[in-house]
């Protein structure tokens, strides 16, 4: 392999990067970013959490990089001195109904190679979160915090260090193939790869439209919306408190994280985004809009989960019935202890049935490869996918 053409520095491009100069020494890798800077979106809007693999179906891409990934990345920040701390995870069953979906998250955990994972009762869930309540819980060990930012800024000086060049302000508006090579037109001109990838995240179907591919499935825009507890409210939360995921419910549902730079987030809830960028409720792209409801797949979505939407956008305007999702799991908690905090938006790929793609998805075509699913726990398996896709080259 002797160049490379790699659209889009989120996390999982820069770890992209690195790996294929890791794995060809002395090919020429050119990494092309719309924004100012590397990692403005996905990569740095999350809850900073160390994924272990918990939740996926033994033997998908996901869990096999999530258990790899989350290793590879706790060595990362220790060699590099990047803030983060392996503290560990309670998944909390609340109701009765939620016992056998706590046990099967266990097997899950066990199938794809968790280390430590132990079933706690009352008493024990008590010891670990005082303030938390359940049934029963999973304890999850392998599981941190950490600072993306920090690893991300890393990522970008290995990548200089071993001769890759990071153009930023360079948002690639036409794709074309010209006898062995991807020819990128971009706003710093044109570049050239013998191989394409698109790590593009938010728009990576959209490129991969660029690159000739037909959108058979693609990007919804889902907004999280996360809360941070007041000084006075911290101590409710020592680690990281989640509940055990509903199977009606497409996503993990409000949960408690200790953020490495101090504080404590709760959130997020998930709630269609009006742009692909759109951090706010009142941030609207008027192609990104058409782009999502013209998708029938959306449509379809939505008559399947109509009490999930009605759930997370009442929670989107009333804080009070956001405070009640979160009560399930710390009883104490109150409105007044809920400040609003940061958002997120994830970019989850659709198909035109309206299901939500589970797994990673990475399309494979001559010299080209589309990541066209990599929402959570990407980051925390960046390196992971990044080796994958070296080695897929």
């Amino acid at each position: 392999m002797n160049s490379c053409l790699i659209i889009g520095a989120g996390i999982v491009g820069l770890a992209t990067a690195l790996k294929i100069l890791e794995r060809f020494p002395v090919a020429k890798v050119t990494v092309l970013e719309k924004e100012s800077d590397v990692a403005r979106h996905q990569s740095t809007h999350n809850s900073g959490v160390l994924h272990c693999g918990l939740y996926y179906k033994p033997g998908s891409l996901k869990a096999r990089l999530a258990v790899a990934g989350v290793r590879e990345m706790i060595a990362f920040c220790r060699a590099h001195e990047i803030p983060h701390e392996v503290c560990g995870k309670l998944v909390v069953a609340t109701r009765d109904e939620e016992l056998p979906r706590l046990e099967e998250l266990l097997r899950r955990g066990a199938a794809n190679g968790l280390t430590g994972l132990q079933r706690l009762g009352p008493d024990d869930i008590r010891r670990i979160e005082p303030h938390a309540a359940g049934l029963a819980a999973a304890h999850v060990p392998e599981e941190g915090i950490v600072d993306y930012r920090a690893v991300c800024d890393a990522m970008r000086a290995k990548i200089q260090n071993h001769g890759g060049l990071i153009q930023t302000g360079a948002e690639v508006t036409r794709l074309r193939r010209h006898g062995d090579e991807w020819i990128a037109q971009a706003g710093t001109g044109e570049s050239r790869g013998q191989w394409l990838i698109n790590t593009a995240g938010l728009h990576c179907d959209r490129v991969s439209e660029l690159a000739g591919e037909k959108r058979e499935v693609r990007i919804v825009p889902f907004r999280g919306e996360y809360y941070e507890l007041s000084t006075e409210a911290r101590h409710l939360c020592r680690h990281l408190i989640y509940p055990v995921p509903d199977p009606a419910f497409p996503f993990l549902g409000v949960h408690f994280t200790r953020m490495i730079g101090g504080g404590v987030e709760a959130g997020p809830n998930a709630v269609l985004a009006f742009s692909r960028e759109g951090y706010r409720l009142l941030d609207i792209d008027l192609h990104d809009l058409a782009d999502a409801i013209t998708f029938p797949g959306l449509w379809r979505f939505l008559k399947r989960y109509p009490s999930m939407a009605f759930t997370e956008l009442a929670q989107s305007l009333n804080p009070e019935r956001f405070c009640q999702a979160l009560q399930r799991l710390i009883p104490e908690i109150q409105t007044q202890h809920l400040a609003p905090g940061g958002a997120g938006v994830r970019a989850q790929a659709m198909t035109p049935q309206g299901d939500l793609v589970q797994d990673f998805h990475i399309v494979a075509r001559d010299h080209a490869l589309h990541i066209l699913n990599a929402p959570s726990p990407a980051a925390t398996a960046s390196l992971a996918i990044g080796g994958h896709i070296a080695s897929m080259i």
